[in-house]
């Protein structure tokens, strides 16, 4: 199945880092002002999705959803949902933070909406990964981030380990009022550092060194 490319209209410095993610059977949904991005990465979009009130409707309407500009989903999280009724299982989301606040948030529950459909997503951008760590699922994290950060974002989490990593938990909460997971470092390219957690879900953001 192929991987849903999602592109907002954030800030991009360093196309050629975020172009490395991308594969050759990617499908691509350029969402408003995300056009913008069309002529750096120099890939043609396979859907485009806006209410255009932040750049100029294209003029051929070929595979292009026109949204309203008054609505309940930004942009955004209307192309979200449209690849989840399109059946993708994996999302991968470019030029979604950087600007303004409230988008940014929006668009990182975003993972967690994907997450709680049984899909794979992360964020990426110039400077960190973002993806959701679910339930009893082991997750793996390399040596080489200059930081890795746990947030808490939905409830109470519980049941937290990490393992091989500068700041270990044992059987550890996290809730939305103290968020001390943040800036931890996977200390060896030997092993790399191990995060499960029983109830609840976590914010894993990776961040380049």
């Amino acid at each position: 199945m192929k991987r849903c490319i999602i592109i907002g209209g954030s800030e991009i410095k360093n196309y050629s880092l975020i172009q490395k993610y991308f594969r050759a059977d990617d499908y691509f949904i350029y969402c408003d002002c995300g056009l913008k991005h069309e002529k750096f990465f120099d890939i043609k979009p396979d859907l485009i999705i806006g209410d255009f009130d932040s750049y100029s409707r294209p003029e051929n309407l070929k595979n292009v959803i026109v949204l309203p500009i008054v609505k309940d989903d930004t942009d955004t999280i209307f192309a979200v949902k449209e690849g989840i009724r399109r059946n993708f299982d994996e999302f991968l989301l470019v030029g979604v933070t950087g600007g303004r606040q409230d988008h940014n948030l929006g668009n990182i529950y975003s993972l967690l909406m994907l997450a709680k459909n049984d899909k794979t997503a992360m964020i990426i951008d110039d400077y960190t990964e973002m993806r959701i760590i679910k339930p009893h699922e082991l997750t793996r994290i390399k040596y080489g981030w200059k930081f890795f950060s746990l947030i808490n974002i939905s409830g109470t989490a519980k049941g937290i380990y990490i393992r091989n990593a500068k700041y270990n938990l044992d059987n550890a909460e996290i809730t939305p009022e103290f968020q001390y997971g943040i800036s931890n470092e996977v200390l060896s390219p030997c092993s790399d550092a191990e995060v499960l957690l029983n109830e609840g879900y976590l914010l894993l953001i990776c961040v380049r060194g």
